[in-house]
This record gives C-alpha cells, structure tokens and sequence, in this order.
C-alpha cells in the first residue's frame, strides 16, 4: 500500500511540474493562432490602396493554411503618420508606411521595436536606406523606397547636354526662350539645396528635438550672405521663378516652364508633356562668393513600420517584410513609378533605365538625409520668400541670416 501511494503521490509531482513547464513556455504567433482569425490594420497613402490590395492578396496565398486573415487597409498620410500613430499607440495600425524622419521619434516613443534579422534586411538594402530605417546604428522599420528626393527637370527642345551643368548657362538659354526654370523657394526642403554644399551646416542636435544652424556663418570660406546674394541674383533673372510644385505642372503644361526642381512622382505627368524631349538629370551647380557650387538635396526613404503594441507582432513582421520585399519593390515601380530601396530591385534594368530614377541616383552623391527638427522649417521659407521677391524690406542680408539661425535653432 505504501508503495503505491509512493508511485501515485510521484506521478501527480511530474504532471504538475509537466503542467508548470507547459505555462511557462511562450505560444508561437502561428500556434497562437491556431489556424483561427489574424486581424491586421495597415496604414499607407491613399494612392497605393490598389497596389496594396495586391500585395496583401499574395500575402494570404503564401500563407495559406497557416491563419484566416483579416487586413484592412486605412489611407494615413506618410509624413502625418507618427502624429496619428501616437495619439493612440494601442489603436493604431499594426502595420503603417512613413517617412524616415519620423523613425527617431517613433523609436524613442515605443512605438517600433527594433528588427529581428536586422542582418538579413541590412544585406539586402540600399545603404542610404538602411541608415535611413536606422536610429543609432539600431534598424527600426523596413525601407521601402529610396526616391524621396528632387532633381532636374529640363525640356531638351532648350537644353544642351552642356548647359545643364550650370544654372547660369540654364538661366540665359531660358530667357533667349521666353521660358522659366521653376523651384519651390517656399518650402524650406528645397532651400537646403544653396546651403547644402557650402560647409554651412544645419542639423539635429542630440536631443532629437532642437537644430543647429550656421548658416548666418560670417567666418566659413563661403559665408551665408554669399549664399543669400546668389540667390537674390539667380531671383533677379526673368528666366527664373519661384512656384509651388502644383504651379511647376501648370507651367509645364502651358508651356511656360522649360525646366524645373521637382522629385520622381510628376515622372509620369511630365514626361505626357514633353514625349520625347522630356530630360532629367542631378541639380546644376550656381555662381557663389565666385565659385561653381554644386546645387545639394535632401534625400529620404519611404518605411514599413510595425507597431510594437501590435496584437499579432510575428505575423505583423511578416507582412511588414512582405511588402518591402523585392517582388513588390519591383511591382511598386511598375505600377507607381517609386523608386526600389531594395538594391536587387533599384539595379534592375527597369528601373535604372528610367530617367528619373537615374537623375535622382546620380544627385545622391551631392544629397544629405534629412534630419531637422521641427523649428527649421519656417524661418528658413521666410528668408527665402524674401529673396525670391528681391529682398523689398532693403533688411540686410546678415540681419536676415541671422533671423534665420535664432528661429531655427530656438527651444
């Protein structure tokens, strides 16, 4: 009797202990889901609805079997997305595109984790655009694109292949013309593009939040009234004029842009414009403190983030990984003309045969991711609305520089 009660009493001990190692042990996402119900919410511009329709219809054929899917597509705005995301991080969608310079924030927020097999990614990855889904040499977020960026687009019916490497040259050839070079002065994004390639800096500071700027600098070899007079000249020229990028289409439609500073997605609608003609190539370089100064950039990557509050991480990840993947850069460029931040996809024949895609490669070499805080953005529009108008206050140019640097750099 009492070896019996021994053998019983030993048995229920290995079916609790059985029992407690059983709890212990983490469920993997598939067996989670049990082959039942995985819901997924994908944020993602309005545009790329039907391209994602597409790209999820092939998602739940590789996985079929595996999970009943359920993925809802909700059109969010790329460069609003970190607000939306983190007003409410536990609603928001489990998977969500946005651009690289919200990657810092939404890190530093909790909102992304950083990647599994980062390795992988990495390996498989423009360089640019994996710095770019980068936050400290830590990978947060899948590169999607590699073509957020502007460059030049000229009409070759007025072009020489020699007159596009200078802004000069362009600007006498627009007025023999008749016709206008075309760039955004209003948006500070495209006034980098003076100041960029002179050794006068401006960027983040390590708090994430505050910028430096010495674009004021009265001690660089290039100081920033040199850059503020170049511009007052190139705006002085009837060849040149300041608009929007809606007003750069308008005047490429009635004839009245020649040329002009824009990104890859008027590609299509210019080139309906111009047919054969239609020309594209890096910035030209402009006359400053009497030196050719090559024209800068910002450049920037559209990402695939997964949320880290996500119901469903490991299949989120999945799909995550799905869309970037190098089939569906490939697919992305055919049917939205973006450029691939997959380098297999980016060196396809396809896409390097493409001329805006080309000309924004080549401006790359001369482009600096964008990483400024929030402050930048009106001071610098408000100095250049100035020079594009001629500067009609008669303020000096150094009291403007300045202006510039103390609403830039302000806490």
């Amino acid at each position: 009797m009492m070896r019996r009660n021994y053998l019983l009493l030993l048995a229920a001990v290995w079916l609790l202990l059985a029992m407690g190692c059983k709890a212990q042990d983490p469920p993997s996402e598939t067996a989670a889901s049990g082959g039942g119900k995985v819901e997924l919410t994908v944020w993602g511009a309005e545009e790329d609805e039907a391209l994602l329709q597409q790209i999820f219809q092939s998602f739940q054929s590789e996985y079929a079997g595996q999970a009943s899917f359920d993925i809802t597509f909700r059109p969010q705005s790329e460069s609003s997305c970190k607000d939306a995301l983190l007003g409410n991080l536990e609603d928001g969608a489990d998977v969500f595109a946005f651009a690289d310079d919200q990657v810092a924030a939404l890190a530093a927020a909790g909102a992304l984790d950083p990647v599994e097999n980062a390795g992988d990614i990495r390996a498989a990855c423009l360089p640019r655009a994996a710095e770019a889904a980068s936050v400290e040499g830590t990978l947060y977020a899948y590169p999607l694109t590699a073509d957020n960026g502007y460059f030049l687009y000229y009409n070759k019916e007025y072009f020489t292949e020699e007159d596009i490497e200078s802004l000069d040259r362009m600007l006498e050839a627009a007025e023999r013309a008749g016709g206008l070079i075309s760039m955004d002065w209003s948006s500070a994004w495209y006034v980098y593009a003076f100041f960029g390639n002179t050794g006068l800096e401006v960027g983040l500071n390590p708090d994430g939040l505050t910028n430096y700027c010495t674009w004021n600098s009265t001690d660089n070899p290039i100081r920033g009234t040199d850059v503020a007079q170049a511009m007052l000249d190139i705006a002085a020229s009837p060849g040149f004029a300041s608009r929007t990028d809606t007003e750069f289409m308008d005047g490429v439609r009635d004839g009245s842009v020649i040329a002009g500073v824009s990104g890859v997605w008027n590609a299509v609608a210019v080139q309906e414009v111009w047919g054969e003609n239609m020309g594209a190539a890096k910035l030209p370089t402009f006359t400053c403190a009497g030196k050719q100064v090559q024209m800068a950039s910002f450049s920037g990557c559209k990402l695939i983030g997964v949320n880290a509050y996500s119901e469903h991480p490991d299949w989120a990840a999945k799909l995550a990984r799905w869309i970037v993947g190098e089939a569906n850069q490939r697919l992305r460029f055919q049917l939205r003309g973006q450029g691939p931040a997959n380098t297999a996809a980016a060196n396809s024949a396809e896409v390097q045969s493409a001329p805006a895609i080309a000309a924004l490669l080549a401006q790359s070499e001369f482009s600096q991711l964008q990483r400024v805080g929030g402050k930048f953005w009106d001071p610098v529009s408000e100095f250049a609305a100035s020079m594009a108008e001629g500067n009609p206050s008669g303020a000096s140019l150094q009291a403007q520089l300045d202006r510039l640097a103390e609403g830039v750099t302000a806490r």
